[in-house]
């Protein structure tokens, strides 16, 4: 839990963010109504801060809930830059679910979709762990590729063109991982989904649409070249940082970068002459540096 410090008196307000939060129903994408849910920091979970009832849209009222300053998520810091919220959904006839983790970020909007299973005989119950942001937690380091594919064998390229697809397969864990959940997720939801774990959300306009930009062309190489069709596997990508990007289940995105990976989803980096997008490989530039890549910082 992130205990947030006072600035400077005891009369100056904290840092805030805003909270917009969902639920749906795995059946048909439905919204729940009247669903229960409850709100306590992720390191007090039994400590509830605010009780909210869905409404006919399964929405609950926009909150605004305490975030460290806005300056540790400008720069490198030691400090974690948001706070972790815990929320318990319950409603007749669903299984309870309970996401933990879910970020809140300084003066930003945070957008968390809770999906409800219909409840079964042997009454189960979902938790979500939503892990630490790639900036702020230890993952492993990106393993160096090619950035452009070789496209002289025959059989390698199922595309003849570049296509934004609807949906990509993600596999949640390493390629070799036979035990690592399949996701279907639509390509624009992967891109937020991706975008709001590895930058944050504070950050300038233009810093979001340029990462976003290398988000997707590196999600586009691997749709383009098939990569791992092509070596055997069922799925178009993985959730490894240490192949691809990171992708987390149940995560929060935030309002700024999906804003803007609508209005330029469509778009990827490409080299002059080069059919196929650049596998746009990229690091902090502090904990860990990346001579010829893109960097954060």
């Amino acid at each position: 839990m992130y205990i947030l410090p006072l600035k400077a008196t005891n009369t100056q307000q904290p840092d805030t963010g805003k909270l917009r939060l969902s639920v749906i129903s795995a059946l048909r994408n439905q919204p729940v109504e009247d669903a229960t849910v409850t709100i306590s920091y992720s390191g007090d979970p039994n400590s509830i801060i605010e009780t909210a009832k869905t409404d006919a849209n399964g929405q609950i009222p926009e909150l605004t809930l305490p975030a460290p300053p806005l300056e540790y998520s400008m720069a490198p810091s030691e400090y974690q830059p948001y706070s972790e919220y815990t929320f318990r959904i319950s409603k007749e006839g669903f299984e309870d679910l309970d996401i933990s983790g879910s970020e809140i970020l300084p003066e930003t909007t945070s957008i968390q979709r809770a999906v409800m299973n219909p409840a079964q005989p042997q009454n189960n119950f979902e938790d979500i762990v939503i892990p630490a942001h790639t900036l702020y937690g230890d993952y492993p380091e990106k393993i160096p590729e090619d950035e452009i594919k070789p496209m002289d064998t025959s059989g390698e390229i199922v595309l003849s063109r570049v296509v934004i697809p609807e949906y990509v397969v993600v596999h949640d864990g390493a390629p070799t991982n036979p035990t690592a959940q399949n996701y279907y997720v639509r390509y624009r939801d992967y891109i937020k989904n991706v975008a709001s774990s590895e930058i944050y959300a504070t950050w300038p306009d233009s810093t979001i649409r340029a990462n976003v930009l290398a988000i997707m062309s590196f999600t586009l190489n691997r749709v383009y070249t098939e990569f791992y069709r092509n070596r055997g596997y069922d799925f178009t990508i993985t959730s490894s940082t240490a192949f691809d990007h990171k992708w987390i289940h149940g995560r929060n995105i935030f309002e700024s970068i999906s804003r803007i990976v609508d209005e330029v989803f469509h778009n990827y980096l490409s080299r002059p002459g080069v059919r196929q997008p650049i596998l746009t490989q990229y690091c902090d530039g502090q904990r860990v540096t990346c001579p010829g890549w893109m960097t954060f910082l």
